[in-house]
């Protein structure tokens, strides 16, 4: 007898990749047991643009499973971003980022920095852009990559991207600034 199963939708699929710290231990458990290459990204992705998209297609390379923590609304007012932002809620962030085939998961978090997370989560890969210094040793400098110590103290790797020229959610904001008026 072939037990039943039911296709999930396309919206399911992505929701189910949205994840609590809870919910998602098991999976990674399952992934390091398999030897796959646990790779993380943060940031806050409020209008998905080409250049993100380039990013996190470039980040995923660094290993076999993507995780993306997404700063949550409020985390995004700390950071001192325009007054405006973020443009999108969290819940929405999130949705638009595991809609992407190469994430395997995102994880919504509401500290200034993603450093809990990359404690839990160990990465083998922590991702960031180019304007941080995957060498910077020296917490309180702007190119000082948060969780980095971590990382490679349990012989991880730590790695910066460069940037796709010209695309910014500021860029774009600017934009549908000017056309406003």
């Amino acid at each position: 007898m072939v037990p039943y199963t039911q296709k999930l939708s396309a919206l399911d699929v992505i929701r189910a990749k949205i994840y609590t710290l809870d919910s998602l231990n098991p999976h990674l458990h399952v992934w390091q047991f398999k030897g796959n290459k646990i790779v993380f990204t943060n940031g806050c992705f409020d209008i998905i643009h080409r250049g993100h998209v380039d990013y996190l297609a470039k980040a995923c390379d660094c290993g076999d499973k993507l995780i993306v923590g997404i700063n949550s609304d409020a985390s995004v007012k700390r950071q001192g971003k325009s007054s405006s932002r973020p443009l999108q809620d969290e819940q929405t962030r999130a949705m638009i980022m595991a809609s992407f085939h190469f994430v395997s998961a995102v994880i919504i978090f509401d500290e200034d920095t993603p450093i809990e997370l990359i404690k839990a989560i160990a990465p083998d890969v922590l991702v960031k852009g180019a304007d941080y210094d995957a060498n910077e040793t020296n917490k309180e400098s702007k190119k000082y990559i948060v969780g980095s110590d971590i990382v490679k103290a349990n012989k991880g790797e730590v790695k910066t991207i460069q940037f796709l020229e010209g695309f910014s959610t500021t860029i774009i904001e600017e934009r549908i600034k000017n056309n406003a008026k």
